[in-house]
Formats: C-alpha cells, sequence, structure tokens
C-alpha cells in the first residue's frame, strides 16, 4: 500500500486519467481503422483502473473522514473523462488528502464505528489487504465482464 493517502489517491487518479486517454483513443481507432479490438483492450483497461480507483477512493474517505459530499465528488471525478485530477488538485489543496494512515485507534469518536475498526485493521496489513483488494477488484470486473459492456455487445 502507498505510504500516504495522498500518494495513493495521487497514483489512481493518474492512472484513471491514463485509462480513458486508452478508451478514447480505443473509440478514435474503432471508427476510422475499424479496429474493435482497441475499444475491448482500452475499455477493459479503463474498467479494471475505474474500479481500483473507485475501491481505493473509499479506503482513503474512510482513512481521511470525508464527508459525503468529498466522497461523492471523488468517486464521481472517474466517471468524468480526466475529472481524477482536478478532483485529486482540490483534495489536496482543501486539506483533505494531508496526513497518514490511520493504523492505532485514536479518542476520537468516529475511531469506535465497524468500519474505522476494518480499516485498522486493513491499514496494519497492507500486503495482504492489497492482495484480498485486488481479487475483489478483479472479481467484480469478470462478473461485469461476464454480464457485458453498457449499451450491449455489437
Amino acid at each position: 500500500m502507498a505510504r500516504t493517502p495522498l500518494a495513493l489517491f495521487r497514483v489512481v487518479a493518474i492512472a484513471e486519467a491514463v485509462s480513458w486517454t486508452l478508451l478514447l483513443a480505443g473509440l478514435v481507432l474503432r471508427r476510422t481503422l475499424d479496429l474493435d479490438i482497441a475499444v475491448t483492450i482500452g475499455g477493459a483497461v479503463h474498467g479494471l483502473v475505474f474500479l481500483a480507483f473507485i475501491t481505493s477512493t473509499i479506503v482513503v474517505a474512510l482513512n481521511q473522514r470525508w464527508g459525503a459530499g468529498a466522497t461523492t465528488v471523488a468517486v464521481m471525478s472517474a466517471v468524468v473523462p480526466y475529472a481524477t485530477v482536478p478532483a485529486e488538485l482540490w483534495l489536496r489543496r482543501s486539506g483533505r488528502l494531508h496526513g497518514s494512515w490511520r493504523r492505532e485507534e485514536s479518542r476520537h469518536p468516529r475511531d469506535r464505528a465497524w468500519h474505522d475498526r476494518a480499516l485498522r485493521v486493513l491499514l496494519r496489513h497492507p500486503v495482504a489487504s492489497a492482495a484480498v483488494l485486488a481479487v475483489v477488484v478483479v472479481g467484480v470486473f469478470v462478473v461485469l465482464i461476464a454480464v457485458g459492456p453498457p449499451g450491449g455487445r455489437g
């Protein structure tokens, strides 16, 4: 896991923007050169990175104790092409990405909530947690691939 919430969020925000580029380039290649495989590849990469971004955003939001508004803006930024980068800038400049991972319980009342306790367990075991979250993301991805793309195939 990344050293800080800022480092994790920045990496996945940039990765999400890059995945948008791959998807849009795939769309252009399909339209201009009749390369359907370009959308298949770009779409798959974008879908996987999108799920990783959402997962990472939820972990960071819980750690940083974001409210519903900031969490919604961060999650929804993945839906608009390239919006994750300005979202990261806004979250960083507003102080929402400052600080370290909360591995230990504090006196804050929210530290007694079940999700904060679960988060601390995840953060104390970063390698195992990253592996479990990766398996979950890939599992969701496989299910979504089996269901098919938005709008159907073909």
